[in-house]
């Protein structure tokens, strides 16, 4: 297995992080969050309440989630989808797109089969997770439904399963008046193998023209961040070398995650001092979330 290890600075001291041994725990992870999702929808007194997803039942949630595990593992089996038929055509936004193929996940499931969903997710990612195992992190992943020839990778998708777990477990936990929690561990992969992927497809490219500000993303116990925004286009670098940044944004992994996903408003996880601004022009935190939507 090819392993390397990418280096960078963190409040001036020289870090370094495995990006194997990073992955190996995602994985480790999503596995956990699975078996505790597979038992909270087991536990979900009733699927057609509302969720935490505005017009989505609880029901919905979990279908959208079926139908995330499920294109994820065909990607590594012999099993075809007929992407043309499920998709949109490959214009609009990226928010627009990630809406309309929402939209047609949670019709994927329905009546007698919404019963046993739960198992459902769980064959599906335990399926991903045995056909993967041993591939190099950066081994390539075909994600058609996140747009054409979008360079995602094994870590990044990994990562997304695990965004995808958590969030929407708490979804269905808040419609279903049941406990779910998230661990600043779990949140912290997310963050680190996920967001540098996402981050950059979910900018709207219209409010980002002529826009040019750099960020300092400190997770507290996580990764650091560098989200850069030029000339219409962002860039997101894990660990990046030592520069002059616009605005540091210092945040707890939980609280950045819920923030990110629109499942926590900014100013709550200010006031209980979960994020901060600092920097030459804190003022423009409030920006990310403006210029970089829900991935």
């Amino acid at each position: 297995m090819n392993r390397k290890r990418l280096g960078g600075r963190r409040m001036g001291i020289v870090t370094t992080f495995d990006a194997v041994a990073e992955h190996e725990r995602t994985r480790v992870a999503l596995r956990a969050v699975v078996l505790r999702l597979v038992r909270l929808l087991r536990d979900v007194p009733d699927l057609e309440a509302a969720s935490g997803v505005p017009v989505w039942t609880v029901g919905d949630v979990g279908a959208h989630l079926a139908g995330v595990h499920v294109a994820y593992s065909t990607g590594f089996t012999d099993e075809t989808l007929e992407w043309d038929a499920l998709l949109p055509p490959d214009s609009g936004s990226f928010s627009e797109r990630i809406a309309a193929v929402n939209a047609t996940s949670i019709g994927l499931f329905g009546g007698e089969e919404r019963t046993r969903i739960g198992e459902f997710i769980g064959e599906r990612s335990e399926m991903f997770l045995r056909v993967t195992e041993g591939l190099a992190p950066d081994s390539p992943v075909n994600a058609p439904w996140l747009g054409k020839d979008l360079p995602l990778t094994l870590a990044a998708a990994t990562g997304l399963m695990l965004s995808e777990s958590l969030v929407h477990g708490l979804d269905i936990a808040r419609g279903a008046g049941l406990p779910w929690t998230i661990g600043p561990d779990e949140a912290s992969l997310v963050l680190g193998q996920a967001m540098p992927t996402m981050m950059p497809l979910g900018l709207d490219a219209e409010k980002a023209r002529g826009v040019s500000i750099s960020f300092d993303l400190a997770v507290k116990g996580g990764p650091r961040l560098a989200v850069v925004v030029e000339n219409g286009a962002a860039t997101v670098t894990r660990d990046a070398p030592p520069r002059t940044y616009d605005c540091r944004i210092t945040a707890e992994p939980v609280a950045f995650l819920l923030v990110s996903f629109r499942r926590m408003p900014v100013w709550k996880a200010i006031a209980y001092g979960r994020m901060r601004a600092g920097g030459r022009r804190p003022w423009l935190a409030m920006r990310l979330g403006d210029l970089i939507g829900s991935p």
